[in-house]
């Protein structure tokens, strides 16, 4: 079984794409105490980091019996880089990919797995594969959007994917066989040029085009309201109270005019008019809505863990 340590592991979306590619999770590292309730609920048998500060070679080999791992993951924090945020990237304190890189350095897996906001690929991408590099892995970086794999929004995020031919060989695996297409030395220091976007390609099966110098994608907040739908419904519309002795409001029942009409309409929330099945005693509502937010859309890291499965057997 292909072995996989989960960092910055949020609610689980990468672990939950290894396993389903046939990865078996070993590990896992989460700092929040929410998600942290989920994983212990969906992988209550393996062990756990808080602090990815203490996660070394020497504890992992103390909880799991284990040197090293096929695969070591990681959704490091995205806040340095995001464009809902200040973007103060290394001065930023949650910027933590140098304990990723620490942990990378410590355990010597065959591949690793980096995924990001697509901020990040004018920032410190170029940091990232440098650090990986010159630990002797090949790498090779790629813009997944989520309407790629069929989900109905776009979500872009940036895969890194690092493999290291020298753990190969040390593994008594085949050598000289190169798989992630460019080495170290090989790689352009144009700042981009081997990003791949794989919009439009499709997924799995597709092929990403390089990006080079190409316009960056659309930002989450930086659209058009163009496809937003319109929740302004009749007779809300430009609604005005009735000014005659029939206005009445009967506690949940309202009336307005618009124009010559008058309608009768229920007032769910008098600050969200137009807008039904707003969610209301939902437990942990705030913490599950910022799992959502900071979690991957596991589908798109799938076909990565499952073209490595594919290479390792």
């Amino acid at each position: 079984m292909l072995s996989h340590l989960s960092l910055f592991s949020g609610i689980g979306g990468l672990d939950l794409a290894a396993e389903r590619a046939g990865f078996q999770t070993v590990g896992q590292c989460e700092w929040a105490d929410y998600p942290t309730k989920v994983l212990e609920k969906h992988w209550p048998d393996v062990p756990r980091w808080k602090d990815i500060r203490s996660l070394t070679g020497d504890s992992f080999y103390e909880r799991t019996g284990l040197r090293t791992v096929d695969v070591v993951s990681g959704g490091f924090p995205c806040q340095p880089f995001s464009v809902a945020g200040k973007r103060r990237g290394k001065e930023d304190d949650r910027y933590l990919w140098p304990e990723m890189a620490r942990i990378v350095k410590e355990l010597r897996p065959t591949w690793v797995i980096g995924e990001n906001v697509a901020g990040i690929i004018n920032m410190e991408l170029e940091t990232v594969l440098f650090d990986l590099e010159t630990e002797g892995y090949a790498t090779r970086t790629f813009l997944i959007p989520a309407c790629g794999v069929g989900a109905p929004h776009r979500r872009y995020r940036t895969a890194i994917v690092a493999y290291s031919e020298s753990v190969r060989c040390g593994r008594n695996r085949k050598e000289g066989k190169q798989i992630c297409g460019m080495r170290p030395k090989e790689r352009k220091s144009e700042r981009g040029s081997d990003v791949c976007n794989t919009a439009g390609a499709g997924l799995p099966n597709g092929t990403g085009r390089p990006m080079g110098r190409q316009k960056e994608p659309e930002s989450e907040f930086e659209r058009s309201d163009s496809n937003v739908s319109d929740t302004n419904r009749s007779p809300v519309v430009r609604r005005q109270p009735c000014s005659t002795d029939t206005e009445q409001d009967t506690g949940k029942w309202s009336y307005y005019r618009t124009g010559e009409e008058k309608h009768e309409i229920w007032e769910w929330w008098s600050t969200e008019p137009g807008v039904g099945r707003v969610a209301h005693g939902v437990p942990n509502r705030v913490d599950r809505l910022k799992c959502l937010g900071n979690a991957v859309v596991w589908q798109q890291f799938y076909p990565v863990f499952l073209a490595i499965a594919q290479i390792e057997r």
